[in-house]
């Protein structure tokens, strides 16, 4: 009996000794081999432009390469799912937008859960968008948009560059907090629809800053508003929709870092660390200035609470707005 409990306590104590040595290699010795970064998207779009800016700074903090592995398809599904589905060691992670707060709303065969099955890590950037209208309509700032579609209910039109997209969801709120009836038009992207915006055929389209700010300045654009909760540094003298007209409006877009949801605590604080210490360089201040994003750099207990109050914030404008599930 004497021997069989001493065996036991030694066997409890080697896989002590091993689990701290497995953990103190967690903290101190990672990476040790190329990481991999899955991009649901397809190359080129906003949120390329922050996984690679992140993939290369990490690359020279880490002195280890973190590759960027595009993975787009099905909404953003199927490179979000080889995250869900990959081993929780730090070697493959997920890059992606604030469309995966969007996603369990707008897709009804969803096999996975993003705030089951992942771990949020670090907001790293966030954007706002603009309200622009066609510079025919006769308006001038947010009031006289509101007593237009009111004095003309369902008649102007805005485009949305695909259903369940932020351009989409935020002109749900926008619409919904101010108490209009504005039609909406969806394209399959934002390209044809600023055409249409320039051309007329539509009258009002949120989207971004490098969309628009050319456009308004060529005066091709009438921008209105900002989205977020203060108004953008990169245009100080443009209004939020909120102090515009609709007060408490606030919508921005935002790009996170996650991992699977097993991945050691003590591994999710040494990515966050990694890239909170990035993002104060002047090499990242720099980038997400050019590129109209704002450093933002969350602890791993903000940005998971930031997460599940955002999900649970659309999938209210969804269901409000009558958007059925895909």
């Amino acid at each position: 009996m004497y021997i069989r409990f001493k065996t036991v306590a030694l066997t409890l104590a080697a896989v002590a000794t091993a689990t701290c040595g497995a953990n103190a290699q967690t903290r101190d010795d990672f990476p040790q081999r190329p990481v991999r970064l899955v991009n649901p998207y397809a190359p080129g779009g906003s949120v390329d432009l922050v996984g690679r800016a992140l993939a290369a700074g990490l690359t020279e903090l880490w002195r280890q390469q973190v590759i960027v592995d595009n993975r787009p398809g099905a909404g953003t599904t199927i490179g979000t799912e080889v995250v869900v589905r990959a081993e929780p060691d730090g070697y493959t992670m997920l890059v992606n937008s604030s469309a995966i707060a969007i996603m369990p709303s707008i897709y009804k065969n969803l096999r996975f859960d993003p705030v089951r099955d992942l771990q949020p890590i670090v907001e790293i950037a966030a954007s706002e968008q603009l309200l622009a209208v066609y510079p025919g309509l006769p308006v001038k700032n947010v009031k006289e948009l509101i007593a237009l579609a009111k004095e003309k209910p369902g008649e102007i039109t805005a485009a949305a560059s695909g259903i369940g997209s932020s351009t989409h969801l935020n002109m749900e709120l926008f619409k919904a907090m101010a108490g209009v009836d504005i039609l909406i038009v969806p394209y399959k992207g934002g390209g044809p629809a600023i055409t249409d915006l320039i051309g007329g055929q539509v009258k009002v389209f949120f989207n971004s800053a490098n969309a628009f700010l050319p456009l308004m300045k060529s005066g091709r654009v009438r921008v209105l508003a900002t989205t977020g909760a203060q108004r953008a540094a990169y245009a100080p003298d443009i209004p939020t929709v909120a102090e515009a007209g609709v007060p408490g409006y606030k919508a921005s877009n935002w790009y996170g870092l996650y991992g699977p949801r097993a991945i050691p605590a003590a591994l999710a604080q040494k990515w966050n660390q990694a890239v909170v210490q990035y993002l104060h360089t002047p090499q990242a201040e720099t980038h997400f200035r050019k590129s109209y994003l704002r450093i933002v750099g969350s602890s791993v207990e903000e940005f998971t609470a930031y997460h599940k109050a955002e999900t649970a914030r659309w999938s209210k404008v969804i269901k409000d707005a009558g958007i059925k599930a895909q």
